[in-house]
């Protein structure tokens, strides 16, 4: 990895980017970029907020410090951004019919799909993007394989990326059936403390005024956390799953009152990969409580984290107590 972050464009030009560890405050953010990073399996992350809170800077500042999800020679990870006007065609490639009639061999013209392979695929204003691309991202991003089928004929090949999308609420909302599928949901406002509004406008100064200066200042903080990364990777299959852990986990899926498994699936890959950041291979009751704020909220038949005051010392309750689990465990043993 680069001693300082940077995007190629073209063999004489190199742009500086702001660290990822300079970034001030979004905390859940961060965090859900990061357990993406360790875990692709959660299913990508929306991030839901106003203009100018550091959503694509923190997308790309990861990506810069960041090996691949899986060794392919590259040095770092790409952001791979997707336009909204992207056709199903260029984000899955195409099949050459003629030349399949013709030679007898199939031939296949990679989509964006091909080129996000073991990167981040970025899409911005992802609520402006047609319903049915949504889905075949979403579907893509599930099975981490890409499947293209045009009149009888099929081509299949890897595409392990992490989702990353991010909107403007204000623009216009995306359908509740496709939000539950993200795996984690964050949103972002502005800093609303004096002095950390303060320090974003100091950094972003001094970012300015000298990047190498600046950049180089945060080099150690990014190393750091690039390693405890892909320790975490590493350390991810080690991580137990336990009948308690899950216990917990349906517990909280049926008091917060979510519908479907889904819920459930990412919030174990959640917690699997905080307790793989922190270099734990046990699951434990803080992980659980964080995996539900990221995973649970966005998929509530109402909003209660947010719109009711929704009191979280009820969710603590629920994971200390284990005369709740034992009753819970006795109504689905009689079903």
């Amino acid at each position: 990895m680069s001693d300082i972050n940077v995007i190629e464009q073209g063999a004489q030009f190199k742009q500086i980017l702001y660290p990822f560890s300079a970034i001030v405050g979004q905390t859940d953010m961060k965090r859900a970029l990061i357990l993406n990073a360790i875990s692709p399996a959660i299913g990508g992350v929306l991030i839901k907020g106003e203009k100018g809170t550091a959503k694509s800077t923190a997308v790309r500042a990861l990506a810069a410090i960041l090996p691949p999800l899986e060794t392919d020679g590259a040095e770092s990870m790409q952001v791979v951004e997707l336009p909204i006007n992207a056709t199903e065609d260029r984000v899955v490639g195409t099949i050459d019919l003629e030349y399949a009639l013709t030679e007898g061999k199939k031939k296949f013209e990679p989509g964006i799909l091909a080129k996000a392979h073991n990167n981040i695929l970025y899409v911005d204003e992802i609520n402006l993007l047609d319903d049915h691309v949504v889905d075949v991202l979403l579907d893509a991003a599930a099975m981490g394989v890409n499947t293209v089928e045009r009149e009888g004929i099929s081509y299949s090949h890897p595409a392990k990326f992490i989702l990353v999308g991010t909107m403007n609420p204000e623009e216009g909302d995306i359908r509740p059936q496709l939000l539950d599928r993200f795996g984690l949901s964050v949103d972002v406002k502005g800093e609303r403390e004096p002095e950390l509004r303060m320090e974003v406008v100091k950094r972003r100064l001094a970012f300015e005024s000298d990047k190498v200066t600046f950049a180089a200042s945060y080099k150690e903080s990014d190393r750091e956390l690039a390693e405890t990364v892909v320790k975490a990777r590493s350390l991810l299959s080690q991580v137990s799953v336990t009948d308690t852990v899950l216990r917990k986990i349906a517990a909280l899926s049926i008091r917060l009152n979510v519908d479907g498994h889904r819920p459930d699936i990412t919030m174990l890959h959640t917690a699997k990969a905080l307790a793989a950041y922190n270099e734990r291979t046990e699951i434990n009751n803080d992980d659980l409580k964080v995996a539900a704020q990221l995973v649970l909220p966005h998929r509530m038949r109402r909003r209660p984290f947010e719109e009711q005051g929704f009191d979280w010392s009820s969710v603590t309750d629920i994971l200390d107590s284990e005369d709740y689990f034992f009753s819970v465990q006795k109504r689905l043993n009689s079903v």
